[in-house]
């Protein structure tokens, strides 16, 4: 006995709708981070706060990488004007080297920009510093995992600085070293 060409209809468009929904789907997890606003500026960076290692709130980052991250969380801060989370982050490798930079991070816009590396103790500037995507080609998916371990909410940051440490430690990806 064959199926009703109406129902045999339903299936097929039922099927199709679920894995449309299944292709759609993060990309509009992704699109809460985007939110337009033409008249947003950015404000003045402060300078690169201290930073301590020994406080460090480490996490994973996909990618089965070598690396592991962590941010003081006595370096985070909110600016209430421009919804900007800068942080201090440092990159530990295998071997024990450390790359440290001064970031931000738009998460309105899903975006990043590195501020200062320090080079010796000494913070230097990054020469035209611009935003980028965190869902892009970067040689570092640190600041998504970031923002996904509490540093954003959807398109607003994830609170107070303290708000956001307390976030990232619950999140699961911290990890004591």
């Amino acid at each position: 006995m064959r199926p009703e060409p109406a129902l045999q209809t339903f299936s097929f468009a039922l099927r199709g709708l679920v894995l449309a929904l299944a292709v759609l789907a993060p990309l509009a997890a992704s699109a809460q981070f985007f939110k337009d606003n033409p008249d947003w500026k950015e404000t003045e960076a402060p300078p690169p706060p201290a930073y301590d290692v020994a406080k460090l709130m480490t996490f994973k980052v996909n990618g089965g990488q070598s690396i592991v991250y962590g941010v003081d969380p006595a370096s985070i801060s909110v600016t209430k004007a421009d919804s900007v989370v800068r942080y201090v982050i440092v990159a530990t490798s295998a071997s024990g080297v450390r790359n440290v930079m001064y970031e931000g991070l738009h998460c309105a816009t899903g975006e990043m920009k590195t501020y200062a590396r320090e080079f010796a103790g000494k913070w230097e500037p990054t020469t035209n510093p611009q935003w980028q995507s965190v869902f892009g080609n970067m040689p570092s998916t640190h600041a998504l995992a970031f923002a996904k371990a509490g540093a954003c909410d959807g398109a607003a940051p994830g609170g107070t600085a303290a708000e956001i440490a307390a976030r990232v430690k619950d999140f699961g990806l911290y990890r004591d070293q």
